[in-house]
């Protein structure tokens, strides 16, 4: 597996954002909804580019090898999974870096198309915009300390405990709906997290399965580890697309299934997960129940 700078930053695929303003569509001639949908395909296509938004710091999913700020040297995951599909559409491919929580107004804005970056659909989402299928599955863990697992042996001993988050994600939601404190952070590197939790100013990270995973292996000296036995929420990562684009979200989701099933999905996670991650995973996983999203 490629070696990964240590301020490389731990950031989340998965992020809530508060209701959108109005998403309703003016009427105009012929169907209004092919006629913002078309519009939006039809201006990709003559210009001849996908505009993408990433984040370039969230190994190994999209991150730099190599000279920092050179996207010739972007890389990971989600920016090789977008780079294909452009690259099938007969698109060319312009990435904009940006910190997740930018992201989503940035399509809704239209200074983006798309977005990717460990992106998870969730209910609310979902109601401001179209998602692709998912090109990536996953689920929830916890980084800990090794020596007693921060005294967490279920969800419910989160209770009173510190958890090291960004202050809207889906991770930090899941950490208050069980009783934690959020400690939150900015654009703080990695190793901030994770040194956070091996010296007790936090006692638990909680975030996705595969960028935990990694993360802490870059860190033998600390005395973290993925929590043995607890494993919960699946997810499912995807492509955000504008409201209402569905010829876009068409094209995109053809391109992804001829992915699958030529075995690119598969080659593409095994490439940076060591595991494929274009299948469900396996085994028990814990449901959250009453988690609003």
């Amino acid at each position: 597996m490629r070696s990964v700078k240590l301020f490389l930053v731990l950031l989340v695929s998965s992020f809530f954002l508060a209701a959108c303003g109005n998403s309703g569509s003016e009427e105009t001639n012929g169907d209004e909804n092919s006629s913002t949908d078309d519009g939006k395909w039809a201006e990709i296509q003559e210009a001849g580019k996908l505009v993408v938004g990433t984040s370039g710091t969230l190994f190994p999913a999209s991150y730099y090898e190599g000279e920092e700020g050179n996207l010739d040297n972007l890389t990971g995951h989600n920016v090789e999974v977008i780079r294909e599909v452009a690259n099938r559409l007969g698109l060319d491919i312009s990435f904009e870096i940006m910190g997740i929580d930018s992201m989503l107004p940035a399509v809704q804005s239209g200074r983006i198309d798309v977005a990717i970056n460990d992106i998870e659909p969730t209910e609310d989402r979902s109601e401001a915009f179209n998602f692709s299928e998912p090109y990536k599955y996953s689920y929830t863990t916890m980084v800990v300390r090794e020596e007693d697992n921060s005294g967490i042996e279920s969800l419910e001993d989160l209770e009173g405990k510190k958890a090291g988050g960004g202050a809207t994600t889906v991770y930090s939601q899941i950490a208050e709906h069980y009783g934690a404190e959020v400690v939150t952070y900015g654009n703080a590197p990695n190793e901030a997290y994770l040194r956070d939790v091996h010296n007790g100013r936090t006692d638990v990270v909680i975030n996705d399965y595969y960028l935990q995973k990694f993360g802490i292996a870059e860190f033998p000296e600390f005395d973290i580890h993925l929590h043995p036995d607890l494993r919960f929420r699946p997810t499912e990562n995807a492509i955000v697309i504008p409201k209402g684009a569905d010829s876009l979200t068409e094209e995109i989701n053809q391109t992804l299934n001829e992915m699958r099933e030529d075995g690119t999905l598969s080659d593409l996670a095994i490439q940076f997960y060591e595991e494929d991650a274009s299948q469900p995973p396996e085994g028990d996983i814990q449901e959250i129940k009453g988690l609003d999203l």
